[in-house]
């Protein structure tokens, strides 16, 4: 029998062993026969039995020399496609491998996530003191490194590459890897001027082999990758786009707040999750909302102070249970595992954004949720915003054919996961695990509606030479008899009150339609007001249909939790028997005191379902460790020992 619970200060006596990493390290370098096939580098050093998807076929090809371009979503292991042939090349004598990484956040956990497992890395950015930084330059230039991650701006600086050029003449460059390489493309969700000066990556090293890896790109977003990094003859990876664990819910926006308090209270109470909004006002406001309802909450945004930025983003990395309220300045590269949902409570600018966004929930492959709500101001704030940048018409016509993907994804009827995969040219079957599979919408005939609009919009122009807001003619269809409306003497046109029938609700999602249809525009130098286009004729006339989703008040999702019920169980545990729960629970404990004193996520030490199979085997010696998915050599040295102490201190 084991005994229920561990005492807190037994989990501070567990550090690191002395002499444990030196031991594996030696191992690791010194025996090239145990590490000469990708799979057993996976295997010894990453603790992982297998490669998943098309990793296997992507390291392979890279190991040999080959450039490749990888798609692969968020989560599905891009890391590991450059760390293997990194360290398959370095042992071959072919020496360090360059990682280009556009942020801080993402190169500190990348590296501390090697170091865990004996890899020798550095990075190379601005928290680093001159006399470090001068440190890791002399490191990466005597060859005594790996892995070496630096920002697109200073790869190109002529600094940078004095030191590539002395390990080029040795050859002792072995692999350039660049990450988030949509950035590259004006057509991405997320441009970077700075990544298009890494073509010279190529023309300077042409026998270098290079790796670019990201998770969102659409067709053109591919093209632009590959001609601006001359990846012309590189072999191209495109996985599966598809993220089965996700459930993909858009709801119509009515009061926002209070649906996205509603949704994390009922499904999502005590767990980590990310809310995007458009405005940094917006961010604060809602973090505050979310405080004051007994939620853990932070703001980020580019406004607050870095040094705020840095701590907010530390805690959510490094605590559990932590909602991150942001914009978009937030997100790119982070690696917890663990986040069960991502909200939108503004619409995104496009199909890319938004799936690189929901791609940060359920990076363990566990159930995770992608919530949005959406609504008529948003399609006219996107349509302002591209009219009004200064961009030249051939981009605004791009960007507005890649908003109006969005907003077919959210007006659709039919299955989310399925248009999501059409736009990235992924053939599919509907879900079973989405709203519309869930709950499939009622769908009615909203071509009279619109034509009782556009026919208002036409009148009042004729009646008065003026333009009017989505309010105001959504009055006179309805009938109401406002101050404005006799103001302008509105009640006396044909069309007043023809509309009654129909609901505000039910016109504003005909409004959306016509607006994103392109069938009305949106003048937003002047207070929004709503003008007919070329495309409004045919819907006047008749020709062309209007069809609308019902709106629908609660959306399908899973089992609600009662507010107050506390944490939930991470879902990865929620198979365990009661004492398997307690040997969980004792795991987490001592790993966070691990990574407090690392000063690390705990995720790097183990993620959680690395000690759920711990809790489940219930070992009785440090050999039986070994089989355990996310414990390679150095993690066995190193941590075992500890993982012992805590199982048998329950015995």
């Amino acid at each position: 029998m084991r005994r229920g619970r561990v005492k807190r200060a037994q989990f501070t006596t567990f550090p690191v062993r002395a002499g444990a990493a030196a031991g594996v390290e030696a191992r690791l370098h010194d025996n090239s026969r145990i590490l000469s096939s990708p799979l057993q580098i996976l295997q010894t050093v990453f603790g992982y039995p297998a490669f998943r998807g098309r990793q296997a076929e992507i390291v392979d090809h890279v190991v040999t020399g080959g450039d490749a371009l990888v798609l692969m979503p968020t989560g599905g292991g891009k890391s590991l496609c450059y760390q293997i042939p990194a360290l398959a090349r370095q042992q071959a004598g072919q020496g360090v491998t360059v990682v280009v990484s556009p942020l801080i956040a993402l190169m500190h956990d990348q590296v501390g996530a090697l170091h865990e497992v004996g890899v020798k890395a550095a990075f190379l950015n601005s928290t680093l003191s001159l006399e470090e930084a001068n440190e890791v330059e002399r490191k990466f230039a005597r060859g005594e490194l790996t892995l070496l991650y630096a920002a697109p701006e200073r790869v190109t600086t002529a600094r940078f590459l004095a030191l590539l050029d002395g390990l080029h003449q040795k050859g002792q460059v072995a692999l350039f890897a660049i990450d988030e390489a949509h950035c590259v493309s004006q057509w991405g969700h997320d441009f970077r001027p700075e990544y298009r000066g890494l073509a010279l990556l190529h023309t300077r090293y042409a026998g270098v082999p290079r790796i670019a890896l990201t998770a969102t790109a659409d067709a053109t977003t591919r093209a632009d990758i590959v001609q601006h990094l001359q990846l012309e003859d590189a072999g191209q990876f495109v996985s599966s786009f598809d993220r089965p664990n996700i459930r993909y819910t858009i709801a119509e926006k009515k009061e926002a707040t209070q649906q996205l308090l509603r949704f994390i209270e009922r499904e999502h109470a005590g767990e980590a999750g990310i809310v995007y909004c458009q405005s940094r006002k917006r961010v604060e406001e809602i973090a505050e909302i979310l405080c004051r309802e007994g939620m853990d909450a932070l703001p980020y945004h580019a406004g607050l102070d870095a040094s705020v930025r840095q701590r907010h983003q530390d805690r959510f990395l490094r605590d559990e249970g932590v909602v991150m309220t942001a914009t978009i300045a937030f997100g790119m590269g982070i690696d917890k595992p663990d986040v069960r949902f991502v909200a939108h409570l503004d619409l995104p600018k496009n199909i890319e954004g938004y799936y690189q966004e929901t791609g940060r929930g359920g990076r363990d492959g566990l159930p995770s949720d992608a919530w949005m709500a959406y609504g008529l101001q948003d399609v006219v704030n996107q349509r302002r915003m591209i009219d009004e940048s200064p961009a030249p018409e051939e981009f605004k016509q791009v960007l507005r054919g890649k908003l109006d993907a969005l907003l077919a994804l959210a007006e659709a009827t039919d299955c989310r996961r399925v248009r999501l995969l059409a736009y990235f040219g992924e053939p599919s079957q509907p879900c079973g695990n989405c709203d519309n599979c869930l709950q499939p919408p009622a769908v009615w005939d909203g071509t009279e509606a619109a034509r009782m609009l556009l026919s208002t919009i036409y009148r009042v122009q004729q009646v008065n030479g003026l333009h009017f807001g989505a309010g105001h003619i959504m009055d006179i269809l309805r009938g109401k008899d406002t101050e404005k409306v006799r103001q302008f003497g509105h009640q006396k046109l044909s069309t007043f009150g023809i509309g009654a029938q129909f609901s505000e609700q039910q016109l504003r999602g005909v409004l959306r339609q016509l607006i994103a249809t392109q069938a009305l525009a949106v003048d937003a130098s002047s207070y929004n007001t709503l003008h007919l286009t070329a495309a409004s004729r045919a819907v006047l006339k008749g020709e062309q249909q209007v069809q609308l989703r019902e709106s629908i008040n609660q959306p399908a999702g899973r089992a609600r939790r009662e507010r107050g019920s506390g944490r939930a169980t991470p879902a990865v545990a929620a198979a365990l028997d009661g004492q398997a729960q307690q040997r969980f629970a004792a795991l987490k404990a001592w790993r966070t005191e691990v990574a407090k004193a690392h000063n690390l996520p705990a995720y790097v030490i183990f993620h959680d379902a690395t000690l759920a199979a711990i809790a489940a085997l219930d070992p009785r010696e440090l050999r039986a460790l070994e089989g355990v998915s996310g414990i390679g050599a150095k993690k066995l040295e190193t941590y075992g020992p500890g993982v012992m102490d805590v199982l048998q201190a329950l015995a």
